[in-house]
């Protein structure tokens, strides 16, 4: 347990202090936000602040597990680095949005199918090769079952795995993207997730089916549990030390760059952990803003009429009169219970599966 806890430490400590220096030097050079002219004219202020934080925590989160395995003396596993791997790919494809954005001042950044294949490329490789490195027992990092608190079901074999793995990674990174349109929403909400995270990775290491001592009917065929609580406790270290920076009002923001990667990285723990649709809960307000946006688009299609005054969901409420802080402390105990109800509902499959 010694690992999650210097993790967790080791990742909020860098991004405390590392995040004033990425913010002089992304100043220095002018990468400074690009505000988007549809948007609520209240975020006129944010024009020129710098973006691309998420680098902050990426490399945070990456330095903070090498660390803890250094300083434990444990080797890493491929679950952990899987994740990883997701998480910093996505976060490379975000990144390159963001350059063009700031360097060409075009606020689409990358054109939708590049974006889009940068998004597959990452996706696929991380689909492919988590069904590979079985362990003496047989189980591989992720599993061509679908999962709630566990698996379930038939094997879907690895090509609708694949296809399906995909969709996650995708639907999570674009909400995460979609939610970050606030001071310090996304990374609030994602720091939330990944202590949901941590948890899970523990319970699921104590209740393995691996562990000869306490393993039963309710045990968990996960690869590697414990890592991936290590990786969640980095990252829920490294978003609460960027907090501090890009809280109201925010002194940086993570750019595509932070959110496509935050998006990667919950997707990555979930299919890893086994809880690919216990995610749509713990992450439920991520879900929310994106049907937001769904549910705009198909009634203008379909109608011509707009549900909300704005989407995603977030400035909706701002042009009805709320202010930024109210929206994002609402939207935090939004998804505050949703972790508290996604943590029941795995406890809850834990005693059923006794």
């Amino acid at each position: 347990m010694k690992q999650i806890l210097f993790s967790g430490m080791i990742g909020l400590f860098l991004t405390l202090i590392g995040t004033p220096l990425l913010i002089k030097l992304l100043a220095k050079k002018g990468y400074g936000q690009f505000i988007r002219d549809d948007g609520p004219r209240s975020h006129g202020s944010k024009k020129g602040t710098p973006t691309m934080g998420g680098i902050s925590f990426i490399l945070a989160t990456i330095i903070a597990y090498a660390l803890t395995k250094v300083i434990t003396s444990s080797d890493p596993t491929f679950s952990g680095v899987l994740v990883l791997f997701l998480f910093a790919g996505m976060g490379l494809v975000g990144f390159l949005d963001d350059y063009i954005k700031i360097v060409k001042q075009r606020s689409l950044g990358l054109r939708a199918k590049a974006k889009m294949a940068g998004q597959l490329i990452v996706g696929i490789a991380f689909a492919v090769l988590s069904l590979q490195f079985a362990d003496l027992r047989g189980a591989t990092p992720a599993s061509d079952r679908l999962s709630f608190t566990q698996d379930f079901g038939w094997q879907i074999g690895p090509v609708l795995f694949v296809i399906w793995a995909l969709f996650m990674i995708l639907a999570m990174s674009n909400g995460v993207n979609l939610t970050d349109g606030l001071d310090g929403l996304a990374t609030g909400a994602s720091v939330m997730v990944f202590g949901a995270y941590t948890f899970i990775g523990i319970w699921q290491h104590q209740e393995s089916c691996a562990n000869a001592i306490t393993a039963g009917p309710g045990c968990y065929e996960v690869r590697d549990p414990l890592d991936l609580a290590v990786v969640a406790s980095a990252l829920m270290g490294a978003c609460f030390g960027f907090l501090w920076w890009n809280t109201s009002p925010a002194k940086i923001f993570m750019g595509d760059t932070g959110s496509l990667a935050l998006g990667g990285a919950l997707a990555g723990l979930a299919i890893c952990s086994r809880t690919e649709l216990l995610l749509a809960v713990l992450g439920g307000l991520f879900v929310l803003i994106t049907m937001s946006v769904v549910i705009q688009v198909g009634s203008f299609r379909l109608t011509g009429k707009r549900v909300f005054r704005m989407a995603p969901l977030q400035h909706h409420f701002e042009l009805k009169g709320w202010s930024e802080v109210l929206v994002v402390v609402r939207f935090w105990i939004i998804q505050g219970m949703c972790v508290i109800v996604g943590l029941g509902l795995f406890y809850g499959g834990w005693q059923a599966a006794k």
